[in-house]
């Protein structure tokens, strides 16, 4: 009843049905994902027991695959008589909310923390946040890609229209009209690919958004149901940073269009010189020695700022030197006897300018594609060595996947510890513990035989004579926190604050946001909660896997566990991995089209700017096939350099 006053979307029409002791509301999602409808039965597994509801109605108002039910019905029929998990508190009007917020706080148990409601929205976001901003980034290399097509495109083009551009100059065009009117171009096809994409992106995300999920699939946003709205302010941002690229991208072409001579620009064959002035090596190096510079610093209010800001000066510095590089690969090449060869390595040699332009969408792509490979495939092979270290059992056992009730009671334990087919069992009992009400909550693991858990780091602590209870933190506890082994900590648990000593430090890639492991009969003695979540079996001589499963489903409340083979759970896990960065996988594939667009338009661009070339080949004796083939050569050449300099600088 008091629900209507904090949250009024949730008042009933039916409210009093909620007075039953088996009632229930469902959300739409939840409706529809499990098929029911008002009067229709639901079970819930609730550690190892089947609790049954009867569906009272669905709301609309209820987000996510969500029920609800009485607080005290969901205490009683879930076995947790006495105990919440968050009281929401609405002021009187005129009332001080800081004043407030300190007198709850005085006498609230430790570990339970009174804040307000922005600290609590920023807390749930906080999840998330490392996946979407990853998303932003990966966002941005698409449009710094693009850009670099851009560049490629209206370089060529440029050059194409040289005498153009030349013969306008002679007609009275300044320099700066000249510039303006390539930029004016730019901009134009900038707002034109800038409103398809707007058209495009939309589509795209509305289709991988119904087929994939809010999170594309990733298991991030679970139970959300995702929908697709248009944001005006937005889409002018997006399509304004379009219009942005296709202006920077053609700032080079513009300059090199207005610096040219109107005498030279005029005669036949001039367009070889696009770009002559190959940039000087220094500025490429500087970027190279920033970006190593600013992969040392540290991360900004837990975002790596430096990190992205190192692979941008990383990337350009590459591109900036590899003209260069190539120019020089190029003039120490021998020339070949076979004429296309001959013929394509001479022309790399007299137009640098045009193979820089041809060289910098391949390199960007292809240092992009080189680096989230490098990246995944490394994070896959690590998180696959930790899942060997970590599943060193020949069974593993659990309650339901999440949440509060998914526990197993101490004598459930007990009869698996009898069961001839078990040589060894080691029980883990997890739960939650809030250090900071501004982060999210970390995970508190009890686990039997708790040293030898997970792989430590570093030094380990040595414990003495009278020291606390002993806990272990993974690393993404020592990083925001800066716990380090040796350190004395209170640890609030279960209402009440206890001494520990931080023993070691170690990895952990199943927690995102954190763990502290806690020997379990020194977590037994400190709280006197006995309850498990998860059991590690190994079988005892003669007895095969088949034998354990059968015998560990046939106990009380057997059947609700979720039991697999080290094999199977590795096999998920990785899986799991893989759909998380199906994204990165995507982009990789992005990023190699763009650069194989990149490629295919310049050389498109300077075959149509070297027709009379060909012409006068044909006349001297060189086949078609033979010119085909010297375009091909020239296309490999420029292939080879930029992507072997693209993977040196995804490597970087």
């Amino acid at each position: 009843l008091r629900a209507a006053l904090l949250q009024p979307q949730l008042v009933l029409e039916d409210r009093y049905e909620l007075r039953a002791p088996d009632r229930l509301f469902l959300s739409t999602a939840a409706a529809e994902a499990l098929g029911l409808a008002k009067g229709d039965s639901l079970s819930l597994i609730a550690g190892s027991r089947v609790v049954q509801f009867k569906v009272a109605g669905v709301l609309s108002s209820l987000r996510g695959v969500t029920a609800l039910t009485d607080v005290a019905t969901a205490q009683w029929r879930f076995g947790r008589l006495g105990q919440l998990n968050r009281i929401d508190v609405r002021l009187r009007p005129g009332a001080a909310r800081n004043e407030v917020l300190k007198d709850i706080a005085n006498f609230l148990p430790p570990g339970v923390h009174a804040i307000p409601l922005e600290s609590l929205e920023e807390a749930s976001a906080y999840p998330s946040r490392s996946y979407r901003v990853n998303l932003n980034v990966l966002a941005m290399v698409a449009l710094f890609t693009g850009g670099f097509l851009v560049f490629s495109a209206q370089a060529l083009e440029v050059a194409r229209r040289r005498g153009e551009h030349a013969l306008l100059r002679v007609l009275g065009l300044q320099r700066k009209q000249i510039s303006s009117l390539v930029l004016k171009e730019a901009a134009v096809l900038g707002a034109i690919g800038a409103a398809l994409g707007l058209v495009l992106g939309y589509g795209l995300a509305l289709v991988a958004v119904r087929a994939a999920g809010a999170d594309l699939g990733a298991g991030v946003f679970r139970g959300v149901s995702a929908e697709i709205s248009f944001s005006p302010a937005s889409a002018v941002a997006y399509f304004l940073a379009g219009i942005v690229v296709a202006l920077l991208g053609a700032v080079l072409p513009a300059l090199d269009a207005a610096r040219t001579p109107p005498a030279r620009a005029l005669k036949a064959g001039d367009e070889q010189t696009l770009f002559r002035r190959i940039a000087p090596w220094w500025p490429g190096i500087a970027l190279l020695v920033a970006g190593a510079a600013l992969a040392q610093l540290g991360p900004v209010r837990g975002l790596p700022l430096f990190g992205y800001a190192s692979v941008a000066c990383l990337l350009i510095g590459s591109i900036a030197l590899v003209p260069a590089i190539a120019e020089l690969v190029f003039h120490h090449l021998p020339l070949p006897r076979y004429p296309p060869l001959r013929l394509a390595l001479s022309q790399l040699r007299a137009a640098p300018g045009q193979a820089a332009v041809s060289l910098a969408a391949i390199v960007a792509s292809f240092s992009l594609m080189a680096a989230m490979a490098i990246m995944v495939a490394s994070f896959r092979q690590s998180v696959d060595d930790w899942l060997a270290s970590v599943l060193p059992a020949e069974l593993y056992f659990r309650t339901t996947h999440a949440g509060d009730t998914g526990i197993l009671d101490p004598g459930f334990e007990a009869r698996v510890r009898t069961l001839p087919q078990v040589a060894r069992a080691d029980f883990l009992r997890s739960g939650r513990i809030l250090l900071d009400p501004a982060r999210p909550p970390l995970v508190l693991i009890a686990r039997d035989r708790a040293e030898n858990a997970f792989p430590v780091l570093g030094p380990r602590h040595e414990r003495r004579a009278g020291d606390p209870p002993a806990v272990w933190v993974s690393e993404a506890v020592s990083d925001l926190y800066g716990f380090s082994p040796g350190q004395r900590l209170e640890l609030p648990i279960l209402g009440k604050n206890h001494a520990v000593l931080v023993a070691g430090v170690f990895r952990d890639y199943a927690r995102q946001h954190g763990a502290i492991l806690i020997d379990r009969s020194d977590y037994i003695r400190l709280t006197g909660d006995r309850v498990v979540n998860d059991g590690a079996l190994w079988l005892g001589p003669g007895f095969t896997l088949a034998d354990t499963i059968a015998a560990l489903s046939a106990l009380p409340g057997g059947a609700q566990l979720d039991i697999g083979e080290p094999g199977e759970i590795r096999e998920i896990s990785l899986r799991i991995f893989d759909r998380s960065f199906a994204v990165t996988y995507a982009m990789e594939a992005v990023a190699v089209l763009v650069g194989l667009f990149g490629l295919s338009s310049s050389l498109g661009a300077i075959v149509l700017a070297r027709r009379r070339e060909f012409g006068v080949l044909r006349h001297l004796g060189l086949t078609r096939a033979q010119i085909r083939g010297m375009l091909a050569a020239e296309g490999g050449l420029l292939a080879l350099v930029g992507s072997a300099a693209g993977l040196a600088a995804g490597a970087a």
